[in-house]
């Protein structure tokens, strides 16, 4: 069943797929909250940083429980 939800396709590639890319920019967009505040650019305030932080990690446990799940 997770093997189906996994590689759904969506425009010929699997759903796992654009859920890594989506975890990938959630991290790099928290990552960027906390350097641009450092830098002294406040156009984000500091307090979205551990929002996203939360979101990256969700996203992250349900990717790579997708990926693991597969074989099982």
């Amino acid at each position: 069943m997770f093997q189906e939800v996994s590689y759904f396709l969506i425009f010929g590639k699997p759903l796992i797929m654009y859920l890594g890319l989506l975890t990938l920019c959630v991290f790099l967009f928290t990552a960027s909250i906390a350097i641009l505040n450092k830098k002294g650019i406040r156009t984000i305030p500091f307090k979205w940083h551990p929002r996203m932080a939360i979101i990256a990690i969700c996203c992250a446990v349900v990717h790579g429980a997708l990926g693991v799940l597969v074989f099982f």
